[in-house]
Protein backbone atom coordinates (compact mmCIF):
# COMPACT_ATOMS: atom_id res chain seq x y z
CA UNK A 1 0.00 0.00 0.00
CA UNK A 2 1.35 3.25 -0.62
CA UNK A 3 0.26 6.38 1.17
CA UNK A 4 -0.44 9.34 -1.09
CA UNK A 5 -0.69 13.03 0.16
CA UNK A 6 -2.68 13.74 -3.56
CA UNK A 7 -4.26 11.17 -6.05
CA UNK A 8 -1.86 12.66 -8.16
CA UNK A 9 1.04 12.80 -6.58
CA UNK A 10 3.96 11.15 -8.25
CA UNK A 11 5.89 10.21 -4.40
CA UNK A 12 4.56 8.44 -1.67
CA UNK A 13 4.82 9.28 2.06
CA UNK A 14 8.25 7.63 3.54
CA UNK A 15 7.58 4.69 5.72
CA UNK A 16 7.98 6.28 8.78
CA UNK A 17 6.11 9.67 7.68
CA UNK A 18 2.51 10.44 8.85
CA UNK A 19 -0.24 11.98 7.58
CA UNK A 20 -1.02 15.53 8.16
CA UNK A 21 -3.98 18.00 8.72
CA UNK A 22 -2.49 19.40 5.08
CA UNK A 23 -3.06 15.81 3.21
CA UNK A 24 -5.63 13.85 1.93
CA UNK A 25 -5.76 10.75 2.90
CA UNK A 26 -5.09 8.22 0.11
CA UNK A 27 -3.66 5.12 -0.92
CA UNK A 28 -3.56 2.91 -3.71
CA UNK A 29 -2.36 -0.51 -4.25
CA UNK A 30 -1.58 -3.17 -6.94
CA UNK A 31 -3.34 -6.89 -6.84
CA UNK A 32 -5.50 -8.13 -3.69
CA UNK A 33 -7.49 -5.69 -1.36
CA UNK A 34 -4.78 -4.94 1.03
CA UNK A 35 -5.73 -6.07 4.82
CA UNK A 36 -4.90 -4.34 8.22
CA UNK A 37 -6.67 -0.72 7.55
CA UNK A 38 -9.79 1.05 7.81
CA UNK A 39 -10.96 2.07 4.16
CA UNK A 40 -13.51 2.57 1.96
CA UNK A 41 -12.63 1.68 -1.78
CA UNK A 42 -13.06 4.69 -4.47
CA UNK A 43 -11.59 3.42 -7.77
CA UNK A 44 -10.84 -0.25 -9.10
CA UNK A 45 -9.36 -0.52 -12.39
CA UNK A 46 -6.62 -2.12 -14.64
CA UNK A 47 -3.62 -0.54 -15.88
CA UNK A 48 -1.50 -2.48 -18.09
CA UNK A 49 -2.72 -5.80 -16.95
CA UNK A 50 -2.61 -5.10 -13.29
CA UNK A 51 -5.26 -4.90 -11.04
CA UNK A 52 -5.21 -1.54 -8.85
CA UNK A 53 -7.47 0.65 -6.29
CA UNK A 54 -7.71 3.99 -4.74
CA UNK A 55 -8.75 3.60 -1.42
CA UNK A 56 -9.56 6.67 1.39
CA UNK A 57 -8.63 6.33 4.85
CA UNK A 58 -10.94 8.44 7.55
CA UNK A 59 -10.43 11.28 10.01
CA UNK A 60 -9.09 10.36 13.36
CA UNK A 61 -11.16 11.57 16.04
CA UNK A 62 -8.18 12.17 18.38
CA UNK A 63 -5.77 14.14 16.75
CA UNK A 64 -3.26 11.04 16.77
CA UNK A 65 -4.50 7.11 15.04
CA UNK A 66 -2.52 4.36 13.67
CA UNK A 67 -3.14 2.46 10.78
CA UNK A 68 -1.88 4.27 8.69
CA UNK A 69 -0.28 7.36 10.91
CA UNK A 70 -1.64 10.53 11.48
CA UNK A 71 -0.80 13.25 13.26
CA UNK A 72 -2.01 16.25 14.15
CA UNK A 73 -5.30 16.53 13.30
CA UNK A 74 -8.30 19.10 14.99
CA UNK A 75 -10.69 17.34 16.93
CA UNK A 76 -14.29 17.26 16.84
CA UNK A 77 -15.87 19.86 19.56
CA UNK A 78 -16.91 18.72 22.49
CA UNK A 79 -20.55 19.36 22.88
CA UNK A 80 -21.37 22.36 25.11
CA UNK A 81 -17.74 23.35 25.05
CA UNK A 82 -16.80 26.86 23.37
CA UNK A 83 -13.66 27.03 21.70
CA UNK A 84 -10.93 28.73 23.94
CA UNK A 85 -7.60 27.48 21.79
CA UNK A 86 -6.37 27.88 18.33
CA UNK A 87 -6.32 24.11 17.80
CA UNK A 88 -10.25 24.31 18.87
CA UNK A 89 -10.98 26.83 16.96
CA UNK A 90 -9.56 25.05 14.21
CA UNK A 91 -11.79 21.85 15.00
CA UNK A 92 -14.84 24.29 15.41
CA UNK A 93 -14.23 25.93 12.05
CA UNK A 94 -13.94 22.06 10.29
CA UNK A 95 -17.58 21.15 12.14
CA UNK A 96 -19.11 24.41 11.05
CA UNK A 97 -17.73 23.80 7.09
CA UNK A 98 -18.72 19.81 7.16
CA UNK A 99 -22.54 20.91 8.48
CA UNK A 100 -22.98 23.46 5.83
CA UNK A 101 -21.66 20.64 3.29
CA UNK A 102 -23.70 18.60 4.76
CA UNK A 103 -26.87 20.73 4.34
CA UNK A 104 -26.19 21.76 0.44
CA UNK A 105 -26.49 17.44 0.61
CA UNK A 106 -29.72 17.03 2.44
CA UNK A 107 -31.40 19.67 0.54
CA UNK A 108 -31.37 16.71 -2.58
CA UNK A 109 -33.67 14.82 -0.07
CA UNK A 110 -36.39 17.67 -0.73
CA UNK A 111 -35.41 17.61 -4.21
CA UNK A 112 -36.22 14.17 -5.33
CA UNK A 113 -39.33 14.30 -4.09
CA UNK A 114 -40.38 16.05 -7.80
CA UNK A 115 -38.38 13.38 -9.95
CA UNK A 116 -39.28 15.85 -12.78
CA UNK A 117 -37.75 18.61 -11.75
CA UNK A 118 -34.84 17.00 -8.87
CA UNK A 119 -31.89 19.69 -10.05
CA UNK A 120 -34.00 23.11 -10.82
CA UNK A 121 -35.64 22.28 -6.92
CA UNK A 122 -31.86 21.67 -5.64
CA UNK A 123 -30.51 24.60 -7.46
CA UNK A 124 -32.73 27.12 -6.15
CA UNK A 125 -31.82 25.83 -2.77
CA UNK A 126 -28.19 26.20 -3.50
CA UNK A 127 -28.95 30.10 -4.50
CA UNK A 128 -30.66 30.33 -1.57
CA UNK A 129 -27.19 29.15 0.70
CA UNK A 130 -25.32 31.65 -1.04
CA UNK A 131 -27.05 34.25 1.02
CA UNK A 132 -25.62 33.85 4.63
CA UNK A 133 -28.41 35.77 6.15
CA UNK A 134 -30.31 33.30 5.58
CA UNK A 135 -28.84 29.92 7.58
CA UNK A 136 -29.18 26.52 6.55
CA UNK A 137 -31.86 24.70 7.79
CA UNK A 138 -30.90 21.86 10.58
CA UNK A 139 -32.69 19.52 13.13
CA UNK A 140 -32.71 22.13 15.60
CA UNK A 141 -34.28 24.71 13.22
CA UNK A 142 -37.33 22.75 13.05
CA UNK A 143 -37.05 21.55 16.42
CA UNK A 144 -37.18 25.58 17.80
CA UNK A 145 -40.15 25.44 15.80
CA UNK A 146 -42.41 23.00 17.11
CA UNK A 147 -40.67 22.07 20.52
CA UNK A 148 -41.02 25.41 21.88
CA UNK A 149 -44.84 25.49 22.42
CA UNK A 150 -44.23 21.65 23.82
CA UNK A 151 -41.81 23.07 26.16
CA UNK A 152 -43.97 25.66 27.42
CA UNK A 153 -46.98 23.27 27.99
CA UNK A 154 -44.68 20.73 30.50
CA UNK A 155 -43.37 23.78 32.22
CA UNK A 156 -46.71 24.46 33.69
CA UNK A 157 -46.80 20.66 34.58
CA UNK A 158 -44.00 19.18 35.18
CA UNK A 159 -45.01 15.68 36.63
CA UNK A 160 -44.52 14.92 40.26
CA UNK A 161 -45.64 11.80 42.28
CA UNK A 162 -46.11 11.07 46.03
CA UNK A 163 -43.42 8.98 47.91
CA UNK A 164 -43.88 7.74 50.88
CA UNK A 165 -40.69 8.31 53.35
CA UNK A 166 -40.50 7.51 57.00
CA UNK A 167 -39.94 10.75 59.23
CA UNK A 168 -39.54 11.74 62.67
CA UNK A 169 -43.22 13.19 62.73
CA UNK A 170 -44.95 15.28 65.50
CA UNK A 171 -47.58 12.70 67.35
CA UNK A 172 -50.51 15.39 65.64
CA UNK A 173 -49.83 14.85 62.29
CA UNK A 174 -49.14 11.25 62.18
CA UNK A 175 -51.40 10.00 59.74
CA UNK A 176 -49.97 6.64 58.52
CA UNK A 177 -47.23 3.92 60.45
CA UNK A 178 -46.08 0.85 58.87
CA UNK A 179 -44.30 -2.03 60.30
CA UNK A 180 -40.99 -0.77 60.34
CA UNK A 181 -42.15 2.74 62.23
CA UNK A 182 -44.04 0.10 64.73
CA UNK A 183 -41.28 -1.85 65.63
CA UNK A 184 -39.54 1.49 65.97
CA UNK A 185 -42.11 2.80 68.08
CA UNK A 186 -42.14 -0.56 70.50
CA UNK A 187 -38.64 -0.44 71.61
CA UNK A 188 -38.75 3.24 72.90
CA UNK A 189 -38.41 3.71 76.48
CA UNK A 190 -42.22 4.39 78.16
CA UNK A 191 -45.50 3.15 79.18
CA UNK A 192 -47.73 5.46 76.89
CA UNK A 193 -47.23 6.89 73.25
CA UNK A 194 -46.52 10.23 74.59
CA UNK A 195 -44.05 8.89 76.64
CA UNK A 196 -42.16 7.04 73.94
CA UNK A 197 -42.32 10.24 71.90
CA UNK A 198 -39.99 11.92 73.88
CA UNK A 199 -39.83 15.54 74.61
CA UNK A 200 -39.29 16.28 71.13
CA UNK A 201 -43.13 14.95 70.81
CA UNK A 202 -41.89 13.03 67.73
CA UNK A 203 -42.42 9.29 66.31
CA UNK A 204 -41.22 7.65 63.08
CA UNK A 205 -44.04 7.26 60.79
CA UNK A 206 -44.61 7.44 56.93
CA UNK A 207 -45.25 10.52 54.99
CA UNK A 208 -46.20 10.87 51.71
CA UNK A 209 -43.85 13.99 49.98
CA UNK A 210 -43.96 15.24 46.08
CA UNK A 211 -41.36 14.25 44.27
CA UNK A 212 -40.09 15.07 40.56
CA UNK A 213 -37.43 12.90 39.71
CA UNK A 214 -39.24 10.40 37.44
CA UNK A 215 -38.09 8.86 34.14
CA UNK A 216 -40.54 11.31 32.10
CA UNK A 217 -38.81 14.11 33.59
CA UNK A 218 -35.15 12.81 33.65
CA UNK A 219 -35.95 12.71 29.46
CA UNK A 220 -37.06 16.12 29.91
CA UNK A 221 -33.65 17.25 31.98
CA UNK A 222 -31.32 15.04 29.52
CA UNK A 223 -33.50 16.49 26.31
CA UNK A 224 -33.69 20.62 27.55
CA UNK A 225 -29.82 20.37 28.19
CA UNK A 226 -28.53 18.55 24.84
CA UNK A 227 -30.89 20.63 22.80
CA UNK A 228 -29.36 23.60 24.59
CA UNK A 229 -25.73 22.65 23.36
CA UNK A 230 -26.66 22.26 19.68
CA UNK A 231 -29.01 25.37 19.44
CA UNK A 232 -25.88 27.03 21.03
CA UNK A 233 -23.53 25.23 18.37
CA UNK A 234 -25.99 26.26 15.35
CA UNK A 235 -26.12 29.95 16.33
CA UNK A 236 -21.88 29.76 16.77
CA UNK A 237 -22.13 28.58 13.33
CA UNK A 238 -24.18 31.73 11.73
CA UNK A 239 -22.70 34.45 13.19
CA UNK A 240 -23.80 36.59 10.20
CA UNK A 241 -27.64 35.76 10.74
CA UNK A 242 -28.67 37.50 13.94
CA UNK A 243 -31.62 39.78 12.95
CA UNK A 244 -33.29 35.87 10.64
CA UNK A 245 -36.41 34.49 11.58
CA UNK A 246 -34.56 31.09 11.59
CA UNK A 247 -31.47 32.80 14.38
CA UNK A 248 -34.16 34.32 16.48
CA UNK A 249 -35.85 31.54 17.04
CA UNK A 250 -33.01 29.31 17.55
CA UNK A 251 -32.15 31.78 20.63
CA UNK A 252 -35.27 31.67 21.26
CA UNK A 253 -35.35 27.80 22.48
CA UNK A 254 -32.15 27.60 23.50
CA UNK A 255 -32.84 30.02 26.27
CA UNK A 256 -36.07 28.38 26.87
CA UNK A 257 -34.36 25.37 27.12
CA UNK A 258 -31.54 26.81 29.67
CA UNK A 259 -34.46 28.00 32.12
CA UNK A 260 -36.74 24.82 32.10
CA UNK A 261 -33.21 22.81 32.59
CA UNK A 262 -32.23 24.86 35.72
CA UNK A 263 -35.76 24.19 37.27
CA UNK A 264 -35.85 20.89 36.78
CA UNK A 265 -32.21 20.29 38.36
CA UNK A 266 -33.50 23.12 41.29
CA UNK A 267 -36.49 20.40 41.39
CA UNK A 268 -33.43 17.56 42.07
CA UNK A 269 -34.36 16.08 38.87
CA UNK A 270 -31.89 13.63 37.26
CA UNK A 271 -30.34 13.56 34.42
CA UNK A 272 -31.28 10.58 31.63
CA UNK A 273 -28.76 8.29 29.71
CA UNK A 274 -29.35 7.48 26.56
CA UNK A 275 -30.84 3.90 25.69
CA UNK A 276 -33.39 4.41 28.64
CA UNK A 277 -36.48 2.31 27.99
CA UNK A 278 -39.69 4.44 27.79
CA UNK A 279 -42.56 4.34 30.44
CA UNK A 280 -46.00 4.47 30.15
CA UNK A 281 -46.61 8.31 30.21
CA UNK A 282 -42.96 9.16 27.54
CA UNK A 283 -45.22 6.89 25.30
CA UNK A 284 -48.82 7.95 26.02
CA UNK A 285 -48.77 11.71 27.06
CA UNK A 286 -48.09 14.03 24.07
CA UNK A 287 -46.06 16.47 25.21
CA UNK A 288 -43.87 13.91 27.08
CA UNK A 289 -43.92 11.47 24.02
CA UNK A 290 -42.69 14.25 21.56
CA UNK A 291 -39.64 15.46 23.83
CA UNK A 292 -38.44 12.04 23.89
CA UNK A 293 -38.64 11.64 20.11
CA UNK A 294 -36.66 14.55 19.80
CA UNK A 295 -34.46 13.89 22.22
CA UNK A 296 -33.79 10.28 20.06
CA UNK A 297 -33.40 13.00 16.86
CA UNK A 298 -31.17 14.75 18.39
CA UNK A 299 -28.52 12.06 20.19
CA UNK A 300 -29.05 10.44 16.63
CA UNK A 301 -27.46 13.46 15.15
CA UNK A 302 -24.31 13.25 17.54
CA UNK A 303 -24.11 9.73 16.67
CA UNK A 304 -24.08 10.23 13.09
CA UNK A 305 -21.76 13.26 13.53
CA UNK A 306 -19.18 11.15 14.81
CA UNK A 307 -19.36 9.11 11.12
CA UNK A 308 -19.45 11.99 9.26
CA UNK A 309 -16.30 13.64 10.51
CA UNK A 310 -14.18 10.34 9.99
CA UNK A 311 -15.37 10.20 6.15
CA UNK A 312 -16.05 13.87 5.29
CA UNK A 313 -14.22 13.63 2.46
CA UNK A 314 -16.74 10.88 1.01
CA UNK A 315 -19.56 13.70 1.77
CA UNK A 316 -17.67 16.56 -0.15
CA UNK A 317 -17.34 14.13 -3.22
CA UNK A 318 -21.07 13.81 -3.52
CA UNK A 319 -21.61 17.56 -2.91
CA UNK A 320 -18.99 18.23 -5.61
CA UNK A 321 -20.69 15.69 -8.51
CA UNK A 322 -24.11 17.36 -7.55
CA UNK A 323 -22.42 21.13 -8.36
CA UNK A 324 -20.73 19.46 -11.53
CA UNK A 325 -24.36 18.05 -12.22
CA UNK A 326 -26.43 21.48 -11.42
CA UNK A 327 -24.12 23.53 -13.98
CA UNK A 328 -24.66 21.50 -16.86
CA UNK A 329 -27.88 21.10 -16.08
CA UNK A 330 -28.46 24.94 -16.30
CA UNK A 331 -27.19 25.01 -19.47
CA UNK A 332 -30.07 26.31 -22.25
CA UNK A 333 -29.45 23.45 -24.47
CA UNK A 334 -28.86 20.97 -22.33
CA UNK A 335 -31.81 18.03 -21.81
CA UNK A 336 -31.90 15.67 -19.30
CA UNK A 337 -32.31 11.84 -20.79
CA UNK A 338 -31.57 9.67 -18.31
CA UNK A 339 -30.73 10.24 -14.39
CA UNK A 340 -30.07 6.90 -11.92
CA UNK A 341 -32.41 6.23 -9.22
CA UNK A 342 -31.33 8.48 -6.36
CA UNK A 343 -31.65 6.00 -3.21
CA UNK A 344 -32.06 8.42 0.01
CA UNK A 345 -30.46 6.47 3.28
CA UNK A 346 -32.27 7.70 6.37
CA UNK A 347 -28.82 7.41 8.20
CA UNK A 348 -25.47 7.82 6.32
CA UNK A 349 -22.96 5.63 6.35
CA UNK A 350 -19.48 6.27 5.17
CA UNK A 351 -20.10 9.88 4.92
CA UNK A 352 -22.71 9.53 2.43
CA UNK A 353 -26.36 9.97 2.34
CA UNK A 354 -27.12 8.57 -0.65
CA UNK A 355 -26.64 5.87 -3.84
CA UNK A 356 -26.94 5.79 -7.00
CA UNK A 357 -26.07 3.77 -10.17
CA UNK A 358 -23.81 4.59 -12.84
CA UNK A 359 -23.98 7.04 -14.31
CA UNK A 360 -25.80 9.18 -12.05
CA UNK A 361 -26.60 11.49 -15.20
CA UNK A 362 -26.59 11.46 -18.82
CA UNK A 363 -27.45 14.89 -20.32
CA UNK A 364 -28.05 15.75 -24.83
CA UNK A 365 -26.40 18.81 -25.59
CA UNK A 366 -28.82 19.74 -28.61
CA UNK A 367 -27.01 22.27 -30.20
CA UNK A 368 -23.75 20.56 -30.68
CA UNK A 369 -25.08 16.97 -30.59
CA UNK A 370 -22.88 15.50 -27.50
CA UNK A 371 -23.84 13.25 -25.05
CA UNK A 372 -22.40 14.27 -21.56
CA UNK A 373 -22.54 11.69 -18.67
CA UNK A 374 -21.54 12.56 -14.84
CA UNK A 375 -19.55 8.97 -13.38
CA UNK A 376 -19.13 9.13 -9.98
CA UNK A 377 -17.12 6.12 -8.70
CA UNK A 378 -17.46 4.67 -11.97
CA UNK A 379 -16.92 1.00 -11.84
CA UNK A 380 -15.11 0.14 -14.96
CA UNK A 381 -13.05 3.35 -15.04
CA UNK A 382 -10.71 2.58 -18.16
CA UNK A 383 -7.29 2.38 -17.90
CA UNK A 384 -6.44 6.08 -18.05
CA UNK A 385 -9.02 7.03 -15.14
CA UNK A 386 -7.22 4.62 -13.09
CA UNK A 387 -3.92 5.71 -13.73
CA UNK A 388 -5.20 8.79 -12.92
CA UNK A 389 -6.79 8.16 -9.90
CA UNK A 390 -9.72 10.08 -10.48
CA UNK A 391 -12.83 8.89 -8.89
CA UNK A 392 -15.34 10.83 -10.82
CA UNK A 393 -15.51 11.64 -14.90
CA UNK A 394 -17.29 13.35 -17.69
CA UNK A 395 -17.23 11.56 -20.25
CA UNK A 396 -18.53 13.25 -23.86
CA UNK A 397 -19.25 11.80 -26.82
CA UNK A 398 -20.76 12.61 -30.17
CA UNK A 399 -23.70 10.03 -31.14
CA UNK A 400 -23.20 10.07 -34.58
CA UNK A 401 -19.40 10.36 -35.58
CA UNK A 402 -17.22 7.68 -34.45
CA UNK A 403 -15.11 9.67 -32.71
CA UNK A 404 -13.20 8.07 -29.58
CA UNK A 405 -15.16 9.35 -26.11
CA UNK A 406 -13.57 12.24 -24.27
CA UNK A 407 -12.94 11.93 -20.86
CA UNK A 408 -12.56 14.56 -18.04
CA UNK A 409 -10.95 13.50 -14.50
CA UNK A 410 -12.42 15.36 -11.93
CA UNK A 411 -10.45 14.77 -8.72
CA UNK A 412 -11.88 15.96 -5.16
CA UNK A 413 -9.40 16.27 -2.93
CA UNK A 414 -10.22 17.30 0.69
CA UNK A 415 -8.16 18.14 3.70
CA UNK A 416 -8.61 19.87 6.82
CA UNK A 417 -6.26 22.63 5.89
CA UNK A 418 -6.62 24.27 2.38
CA UNK A 419 -5.21 22.78 -0.21
CA UNK A 420 -2.69 24.79 -2.72
CA UNK A 421 -4.23 24.98 -5.77
CA UNK A 422 -0.68 26.11 -8.09
CA UNK A 423 1.44 23.19 -6.59
CA UNK A 424 -2.51 20.86 -7.11
CA UNK A 425 -2.74 21.77 -11.07
CA UNK A 426 1.02 21.65 -11.30
CA UNK A 427 1.05 18.09 -10.30
CA UNK A 428 -2.49 17.10 -11.68
CA UNK A 429 -1.57 18.26 -15.55
CA UNK A 430 2.23 16.58 -14.63
CA UNK A 431 0.42 13.44 -14.16
CA UNK A 432 -2.37 13.66 -17.17
CA UNK A 433 0.72 14.07 -19.51
CA UNK A 434 2.28 11.26 -18.24
CA UNK A 435 -0.26 8.74 -19.35
CA UNK A 436 -0.76 9.68 -22.41
CA UNK A 437 0.28 6.67 -23.65
CA UNK A 438 -2.43 4.42 -22.50
CA UNK A 439 -4.57 6.39 -24.42
CA UNK A 440 -6.16 3.52 -26.96
CA UNK A 441 -10.11 3.65 -26.62
CA UNK A 442 -10.76 7.00 -25.61
CA UNK A 443 -8.91 10.50 -25.33
CA UNK A 444 -8.30 11.72 -21.56
CA UNK A 445 -6.23 15.32 -21.67
CA UNK A 446 -8.03 17.62 -19.08
CA UNK A 447 -8.92 17.52 -15.46
CA UNK A 448 -10.80 19.57 -12.67
CA UNK A 449 -9.55 19.62 -9.43
CA UNK A 450 -12.13 20.63 -6.86
CA UNK A 451 -11.43 21.43 -3.16
CA UNK A 452 -12.69 23.09 -0.26
CA UNK A 453 -11.90 27.02 0.01
CA UNK A 454 -11.82 27.51 3.41
CA UNK A 455 -12.71 31.12 3.22
CA UNK A 456 -11.07 32.14 0.21
CA UNK A 457 -12.41 30.58 -3.19
CA UNK A 458 -10.37 30.96 -6.32
CA UNK A 459 -9.54 28.96 -9.42
CA UNK A 460 -5.71 27.95 -11.14
CA UNK A 461 -4.96 26.30 -14.09
CA UNK A 462 -1.28 25.16 -15.66
CA UNK A 463 -0.96 22.92 -18.78
CA UNK A 464 1.71 20.40 -18.82
CA UNK A 465 2.69 18.84 -22.64
CA UNK A 466 -0.87 18.26 -24.12
CA UNK A 467 -2.48 17.88 -20.90
CA UNK A 468 -4.46 21.18 -18.65
CA UNK A 469 -5.57 20.93 -15.34
CA UNK A 470 -8.10 23.10 -13.77
CA UNK A 471 -8.52 23.99 -9.55
CA UNK A 472 -11.11 25.61 -8.12
CA UNK A 473 -11.78 25.92 -4.76
CA UNK A 474 -14.92 25.76 -3.74
CA UNK A 475 -17.51 26.41 -0.21
CA UNK A 476 -20.97 24.98 0.88
CA UNK A 477 -22.41 28.70 1.57
CA UNK A 478 -22.27 32.22 0.69
CA UNK A 479 -19.74 33.78 -1.28
CA UNK A 480 -17.29 30.86 -1.35
CA UNK A 481 -20.20 28.84 -3.09
CA UNK A 482 -21.26 31.96 -5.34
CA UNK A 483 -18.01 32.46 -6.89
CA UNK A 484 -16.94 29.13 -6.60
CA UNK A 485 -20.32 27.66 -8.36
CA UNK A 486 -19.64 30.20 -10.86
CA UNK A 487 -15.79 29.05 -11.79
CA UNK A 488 -17.34 25.19 -12.36
CA UNK A 489 -19.83 26.70 -14.66
CA UNK A 490 -17.24 28.43 -16.49
CA UNK A 491 -15.09 25.14 -17.11
CA UNK A 492 -17.86 22.89 -17.81
CA UNK A 493 -19.02 25.73 -20.92
CA UNK A 494 -14.56 25.91 -21.77
CA UNK A 495 -14.77 21.78 -22.07
CA UNK A 496 -18.10 21.48 -24.13
CA UNK A 497 -17.18 24.40 -26.55
CA UNK A 498 -13.59 22.79 -27.23
CA UNK A 499 -15.65 19.83 -27.82
CA UNK A 500 -17.76 21.35 -30.20
CA UNK A 501 -15.00 23.21 -31.99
Amino acid sequence: MRFLARPWAAKALGEHEAFGPEDCLIGSYQGANPGGYEYVTLLRGNVRGNDTGTVLFPYPKREEAAGPARKGFPVRPRSGHDPATPDEEEGAEALRHMNEVLARIQELEGAIEDPSDTWGRLRDAWKRAEDVAEPKMAEIVRQARGMLPVLRDLEKRIRRVLRRHRELTPLDRVQEMDRTSMVWLSRQPGRSTAERAGSSQRILATVRRENFDTLENRVLHAYTRLAADVAREWTREHPRAKDSARYKQVEAFRKACRMLSRTLSDLGVMVASAGVQPNYVLMQDRSYREVHEGWLRLLLRRKIEDDLWAWQAETWTDFSVLSIILAIDELEEAELVAQSPILWSGEATGGRWFNQDRPIAVFWLRKTNRIVEVQARPERPGAMLGAAQAHVALRISDPIRADLPRRVAVWTPHAMRRIDLEDAVQGAAQLLDQIQPLAQTEVLRNGLIMTPARGAAAEESAAHGRASATAIAIGPAGEDLSKGFQAVRDFIRSELNEVAT
